[in-house]
């Protein structure tokens, strides 16, 4: 299972940064700045990249504020590719990330990002739900999770 994103400050542009208001998601690692993003945070939220534009969206619905939509920030691979999703508006994204925050509280790093499935809640708002599969052998080894999520070309 992931539990948060971090994208290095290089990733986002200054003015989306301040747009957003997310200077609270700043911290530094080995000196350099970088943006986390997590599940547990109060409004939790993901950067995605929809038609080739940086937005961003909710993630999940943890906090219950949508009655239609499922109460959890992610899905399964196999429940996307089964259609139980069909109905929904739903559309893909990719998530950005340089790192992802599995179980254990394991940073590890992501070349390029997840894939996420954007869904608009009963009031039209965006909220994503990170796909994910069943965890690798080195997955859970490395995070004690026996889901992960499904990388943009990347198998960990």
């Amino acid at each position: 299972m992931c539990f948060g994103i971090a994208l290095t400050g290089s990733e986002l542009p200054t003015e989306w940064v301040e747009r957003h208001g997310l200077g609270n998601r700043l911290h530094m690692r080995s000196g350099q700045p970088e943006y986390r993003f997590l599940y547990r945070d109060p409004r939790p939220r993901l950067p995605v990249i929809r038609d080739g534009v940086l937005k961003l969206a909710r993630w999940g619905n943890g906090a219950r504020r949508s009655l239609a939509l499922p109460a959890t920030g992610w899905t399964w691979k196999q429940s996307v590719e089964k259609g139980l999703w069909a109905n929904s508006g739903g559309v893909f994204v990719e998530i950005p990330a340089s790192y992802g925050l599995g179980g254990r509280g394991v940073w590890y790093t992501i070349e390029t990002g997840i894939r996420g499935l954007l869904v608009p809640d009963e009031r039209g708002r965006a909220v994503c739900y990170m796909i994910c599969e069943p965890a690798s052998h080195y997955y859970r080894v490395m995070t004690g999770a026996d889901r992960m999520p499904v990388f943009v070309d990347q198998r960990i």
